[in-house]
């Protein structure tokens, strides 16, 4: 079971100054040139948002009120856990109407792979599973996930491993269960179909 604790990631500043960032997942892992990579990011001021050609993008706000982007002249109000998936290729710029906020940022290499994000809510009675290719990112309350698959069934209750605010887990075949009170991002990473 990988837990990805948010308190380890390492923050690298915006070129632009706007924010930092933390990658949460990246394949590949290292270097700038990836096929898809799940961030984090602080969003501090207001300006214009990285080129990405050729990158597909779903941002989250997952901290804070409000984000404001203009993408192509277009203003898109985005509210706190409503994903909005826009081009790395459009002009795009932000503005911060209510402060700082925090997103969930997604990008994926366009032709190469395709990405989903949705927002649930946890449960003590019902364990959500994390199937390989996904990331549940902890985004409000408390959450315990434990070992998926019949060995979870023998140990439900006992066992398991605590996450705090923005600890993420990653899918496998196994698929770890998280049961708790609050809200969790599942981010969905798969092979574009040709």
């Amino acid at each position: 079971m990988d837990v990805i604790r948010y308190s380890e990631l390492r923050p690298s500043r915006w070129a632009n100054g706007g924010g930092v960032t933390r990658t949460v997942a990246a394949s590949p892992s290292s270097g700038s040139n990836w096929d898809w990579r799940i961030s984090i990011a602080e969003v501090s001021h207001a300006g214009p948002f990285s080129p990405l050609p050729g990158i597909d993008r779903i941002v989250t706000v997952i901290d804070g009120d409000l984000l404001m982007l203009e993408v192509d002249g277009d203003e898109h109000l985005l509210e706190k856990y409503r994903p909005f998936r826009f081009s790395g290729d459009s002009a795009t710029d932000a503005a911060l109407p209510t402060g700082n906020v925090m997103d969930l940022s997604v990008m994926t290499r366009r032709g190469g792979f395709k990405a989903y994000t949705t927002i649930i809510e946890l449960s003590r009675k019902r364990p959500h599973p994390v199937f390989a290719g996904q990331h549940a990112v902890l985004l409000q309350g408390d959450a315990t996930t434990t070992a998926g698959g019949p060995a979870a069934a023998t140990t439900s209750g006992t066992g398991g491993v605590a996450l705090s605010r923005f600890d993420a887990v990653a899918g496998s075949d196994a698929a770890p269960e998280l049961t708790g009170r609050g809200f969790l991002a599942i981010v969905s990473i798969a092979a574009a179909e040709q």
